[in-house]
């Protein structure tokens, strides 16, 4: 930050945390409109979870017993969610091994099966791969003991979420908050911009910091389901629930007006070479990680000012110098029509074995217990409604997670996560290769509706 004496310093720093504030507002106000081994609390002085805001839940003994669970985290995400699994297993006697799994998921469950070793346990980061996995007689129904967790701490909608045809079949253990942007505050602060509440707003940021000399947005094209949550919230705020729900469905075809629309719009900024970093082709070089790490990296002259995705961008913001908070604040999506978009998503652990062991992790895994050892930790958004706020490490993850169980059941899923794998879910293929295309030539609306409209036809089977 340049400093130009205390009280300007002063007058900054309170107006971010009020820039803040109104942006968690704001997102939960669109959230409630938008549609140890014998089960004790852990000793005093050992490496458990602080059990403080509710009674542990009881889990059996499993010793000698060996469990694998397969997801597909890596990093941070990976390593955060095996303190979870180690306290399971100091809590139980078991062994539990972590599988990295490659996506699309379903696929590499697939070749395991066949193989004759699935995991006990596995993350599935899509309603569609949950709803294959049944479909193939992969997936275990959950125990009583599951179900009586799930019952106690969760919503409706979000059992609904985990459930094939009126039976439960998973536990939603990790969720994510898909419309938010996170920005630079020294590189806001450098060209003179505020955080934008319209997408008009937001192409006019655009042109400001563009021609302030810092490219407006990173955008993770390299990886194609990041691109899908961008058409996702453009396309629900601007067509609205309804056709966003018939879309999701293959109810409406990608070749509607209203798909024309939204990719119209996003065209807006997806074809100004000046507003990313590193132009079309660069966005289509960057990965995830790298889209966070560079918008937070360099001072007031980062690669990026902003960069949109969930709110486990926290993660990535962590591998660097920035505070959050102070130099990594976060706005809602800003409104593309009358409003501004809530999209959710999640990951929903399934049991692939018929075993003691994978029941009892599910038990675990839908109590409050496992979510606050992983909430501590940041970058984790849980749909447990039993989890106390100050679970969390920060305000701004504090008051995400707040705006997400104010929500109830009033949210629209991740598009690309309800629809076959083949569609939504798989790299160089589907929606996420047809977005990508589009990408590198914002022009051609037409040709990626057609793609995106043979694809989606062939996946859904109609």
């Amino acid at each position: 930050m340049r400093t130009h004496g205390t009280s300007r310093t002063t007058l900054r720093t309170s107006q971010r945390r009020r820039h803040t504030w109104a942006a968690l507002a704001v997102v939960g106000a669109l959230a409630l409109s938008a549609c140890g081994g014998d089960g004790k609390e852990p000793a005093k002085g050992t490496d458990g979870p602080d059990t403080s805001g509710g009674p542990s839940v009881a889990l059996p003994r499993l010793d000698g017993e060996k469990l694998e669970v397969a997801a597909v985290w890596t990093g941070a995400e990976q390593a955060n969610f095996v303190k979870v699994l180690k306290e399971f297993e100091r809590r139980t006697g078991a062994t539990v091994t972590f599988v990295p799994a490659q996506d699309p998921i379903v696929t590499f469950l697939g070749s395991k099966i066949a193989g004759g070793a699935p995991p006990d346990v596995a993350l599935l980061p899509q309603v569609g791969a949950l709803v294959a996995a049944v479909k193939n007689k992969w997936a275990q129904p959950v125990g009583a003991d599951a179900q009586a967790q799930l019952d106690q701490n969760f919503s409706p909608g979000w059992k609904k979420l985990g459930a094939v045809d009126g039976t439960q079949y998973g536990v939603y253990y990790k969720a994510a908050n898909k419309s938010l942007i996170w920005y630079n505050a020294k590189a806001f602060e450098a060209a003179g911009v505020r955080p934008p509440a319209t997408w008009k707003e937001l192409l006019t940021a655009a042109d400001t910091l563009s021609a302030s000399g810092t490219p407006a947005v990173s955008v993770a094209g390299a990886d194609g389901w990041t691109l899908t949550d961008w058409f996702e919230n453009v396309y629900l705020s601007q067509a609205g629930p309804e056709k966003y729900d018939q879309l999701a469905k293959h109810e409406l075809k990608w070749t509607d007006d209203s798909v024309k629309q939204a990719l119209t719009s996003l065209a807006e900024l997806f074809g100004r070479k000046d507003f990313l970093a590193g132009g079309q082709s660069g966005a289509l070089a960057t990965e995830f990680p790298k889209s966070v790490t560079q918008t937070f990296t360099g001072g007031d002259r980062p690669a990026a000012a902003m960069v949109y995705e969930g709110d486990f961008v926290a993660v990535n913001i962590a591998q660097t110098d920035a505070k959050l908070g102070t130099d990594a604040l976060v706005f809602p999506f800003p409104a593309v029509g009358a409003k501004a978009p809530v999209v959710s998503g999640g990951d929903v652990a399934v049991a692939l074995k018929a075993s003691k062991g994978a029941q009892a992790l599910l038990t675990f895994l839908a109590s409050v217990d496992s979510a606050r050892i992983h909430a501590r930790e940041g970058g984790f958004l849980s749909p447990n409604k039993a989890l106390a706020p100050d679970a969390y490490p920060n305000d701004i993850q504090r008051g995400i997670a707040e705006a997400l169980i104010a929500a109830g059941d009033n949210f629209r899923f991740d598009m690309s996560d309800q629809a076959p794998a083949a569609f939504g879910g798989t790299p160089g293929a589907g929606e996420w290769k047809a977005l990508q295309d589009f990408l590198a030539n914002p022009a051609d609306i037409a040709g990626t509706q057609a793609r995106l409209e043979a694809d989606a036809a062939k996946a859904y089977g109609n």
